[in-house]
């Protein structure tokens, strides 16, 4: 009962300051209460002392205990109950446009591009607690593959869904964005944010890349793009072998950063290069810490007061006092 007690007025206790003092007196007054009689020999008096005379101080022991619970009553001894409930005041809706052409197998990053890619990428999902997130693919063309919704179990397993194959093969960077702004134009979100990631350069789709980032100026959707890629040349998917496998050969890297960067700047967002697994996470890091959700914080704190039973003892105790004073006592009084 009296675990995690706090007090809401703690100077009372200063009064238990008295109750020493009051001990102290009431050793230098005893005396006084036992009358005093000069004779020349105390033979004739000697008599065993009763028990209820050695017994006497401890009436003064109640009152001190007493005194004590009352003190303590006083300083409204309680405990405290925090509980704490949050709600996004600000979310966020999110596109995530992921090429899946094929040289996101290449293997510069561990196992390959597209693996790596999808394993940080679930990783930001599932921190982005507040906020609604939708997938978008592409290569040669594009589709939607989740619209925006808070579900994170249907985006994640959305993701894990996503193998090359799928589409035509190509990289239609305009086609990827466009489908994404698509996707966001109609959102009521305050903040809208696509993050497009590609390892090319626009070879394919009929919607050229600025006509898309106008499309995300217009309705206000910020960009940001990551071409991933090692630096120089990277063991890439060149063509197939007679059991359907890939054969793979080292090939420069191309990606389109200036074309990355426009989009990026036009839109309020940013470019980022990934040249390996743990360039890649820091990406997604610093975009994690870049799109904050504004989250409010409810506190609820609930106090239960628990000085009636330090009330009820005090009075238990002085009432026992008074009664052991004129009933067992009352000859010693």
């Amino acid at each position: 009962m009296f675990e995690n007690i706090e007090f809401a007025n703690p100077q009372f206790f200063w009064l238990l300051l008295l109750l020493p003092v009051a001990l102290v007196w009431y050793v230098f007054t005893r005396k006084k209460e036992t009358a005093a009689l000069t004779v020349p020999s105390l033979g004739g008096f000697k008599r065993k002392r009763s028990v209820l005379s050695a017994l006497k101080p401890a009436l003064f022991l109640l009152r001190l205990l007493a005194l004590g619970a009352l003190i303590t009553a006083m300083a409204r001894p309680q405990t405290k109950d925090v509980s704490t409930r949050t709600k996004s005041s600000r979310g966020i809706d999110i596109v995530m446009a992921i090429d899946v052409s094929s040289s996101m197998l290449a293997r510069d990053l561990k196992p390959n591009r597209l693996n790596a890619l999808k394993s940080v990428a679930a990783s930001f999902i599932k921190d982005r607690v507040s906020d609604r997130i939708g997938l978008v693919v592409y290569s040669g063309e594009s589709f939607t593959k989740t619209p925006i919704t808070s579900d994170k179990a249907i985006v994640l397993s959305s993701l894990e869904e996503i193998r090359y194959g799928q589409l035509e093969d190509g990289t239609a960077i305009g086609m990827g964005l466009a489908t994404s702004v698509n996707r966001l134009k109609e959102s009521k979100a305050k903040s809208k944010v696509i993050i497009l990631l590609t390892d090319g350069v626009n070879n394919s789709g009929f919607i050229e890349p600025a006509t898309a980032a106008e499309l995300a100026v217009e309705y206000g959707i910020k960009t940001y793009t990551i071409g991933i890629g090692t630096n120089g040349k990277a063991e890439t998917p060149v063509a197939y072998n007679l059991d359907g496998s890939f054969r793979y050969a080292f090939r420069e890297v191309e990606i389109d950063e200036e074309l990355l960067q426009s989009i990026a700047e036009n839109t309020g967002g940013r470019y980022f290069r990934a040249t390996d697994n743990e360039t890649l996470s820091e990406i997604y890091d610093e975009i994690n810490k870049l799109e904050k959700s504004e989250v409010e914080e409810i506190r609820y704190t609930n106090f239960e007061e628990r000085f009636r039973p330090l009330a009820i003892l005090a009075g238990g105790l002085m009432l026992m006092e008074v009664c052991l004073r004129f009933t067992f006592f009352r000859s010693f009084i």
